[in-house]
């Protein structure tokens, strides 16, 4: 491939984020076109407290959860930092990523700011962000995979490029879930060169790791959404988990930042007409309100009290440092003059 081609490669992907965008802005004007703001910000004070309480807690839930991925990342490289430090990268990385999407260039620069600071070298930290890549990407898959079975297929029958679409995403999940196991199978032990770094193919009790901890982190964020969306749907859990993975993993797949619009799209294509819209939108943005939102704020604070302690620990020591020097400063006319009248007495 040119150089020209993967530029040329390269802008679709990136310009392909504002086409899904417009997409799905103008998806959710159509479903929502016979509501008023008013509405919808009836429908979000309408959530209980009880049921906010717990999409909180489902939520710090999600985020230790997406905090394991860094730990399990960096014994994988064979990296060794405190507790306190993989759990700060790991929960503002994803807090930053989950916000403004492509989450390889936005968390990992605030990863590698971190764990280069922390003697992680540049190398494996992006082996790290492969990794977590791989542990988000296969509990996506196994939820979906699982999803097929479980949500009804009619939900999608009013539009045929969801039927398609869906059935798609389903052959490619289970396609690269089988891929990604018979690789671990066949070739472990051995390693994958790309470009100046060289990858170790997992075993598969890593790869069962990383399906787990992923399908963890998807039902918890599910639940999130969950307590939300129940005070004005009546739906089993198990259904709504499909919807909720198939929605996600389509917002993760269109690079629009957070999936914002292609996720709220999908659901309120997927449920009943009876259902008011407004209700379900108002649901919608409470949840990004609490798993976007919140933990940005939350862990960004962190991160800031974090950095401004540095600096003052920083600042302590080249102050410690200055008044060593000026000591030794100080000292050393003394040192030559007592030298000198050594040398003066000898003689």
């Amino acid at each position: 491939m040119s150089a020209r081609t993967k530029r040329l490669v390269k802008k679709v992907i990136s310009y392909s984020g504002i086409f899904f965008f417009v997409l799905a802005a103008g998806m959710l004007w159509w479903q929502l076109r016979g509501y008023s703001l008013s509405d919808i910000a009836h429908a979000i004070l309408d959530i209980p407290l009880l049921n906010l309480f717990a999409a909180c807690l489902a939520c710090f839930g999600g985020y230790l959860a997406l905090s394991l991925y860094d730990f399990l990342a960096l014994n994988y490289v064979g990296g060794k930092v405190s507790w306190w430090k993989w759990m700060l990268a790991g929960m503002l990385g994803f807090a930053i990523s989950n916000n403004a999407g492509h989450a390889v260039v936005s968390g990992g620069a605030i990863r590698y700011r971190l764990y280069t600071r922390w003697r992680i070298r540049g190398g494996d930290i992006l082996k790290m962000l492969t990794i977590s890549g791989f542990t988000y990407f296969l509990g996506a898959s196994a939820i979906v995979v699982i999803s097929y079975f479980l949500v009804p297929h009619e939900l999608f029958q009013g539009s045929v490029g969801a039927s398609v679409g869906i059935n798609a995403l389903f052959i490619f999940c289970l396609a690269a879930l089988l891929s990604y196991f018979a690789v671990t199978l066949i070739f472990y032990g051995k390693s994958v060169k790309i470009g100046q770094i060289k990858f170790q193919v997992p075993s598969t009790q890593m790869a069962f790791a990383q399906m787990l901890l992923g399908i963890t982190d998807s039902v918890l964020a599910g639940l999130v959404l969950y307590f939300c969306l129940t005070p004005f749907v009546d739906i089993p859990f198990v259904v709504f988990m499909g919807l909720f993975a198939i929605a996600q993993t389509t917002g993760v797949f269109s690079q629009v930042p957070g999936g914002i619009g292609v996720f709220e799209s999908v659901f309120l294509l997927a449920l009943p007409d009876a259902v008011d819209k407004a209700n379900i939108f108002g649901a919608l943005l409470t949840y990004r309100i609490i798993y976007y939102v919140l933990p940005l704020i939350g862990v960004g604070g962190l991160f800031f009290i974090y950095e401004r302690w540095l600096r003052a620990r920083m600042k302590r020591w080249l102050n410690e440092a200055k008044e060593k020097i000026n000591d030794v400063k100080e000292k050393i006319p003394a040192k030559i003059k007592n030298i000198k009248s050594d040398k003066k007495n000898r003689k």
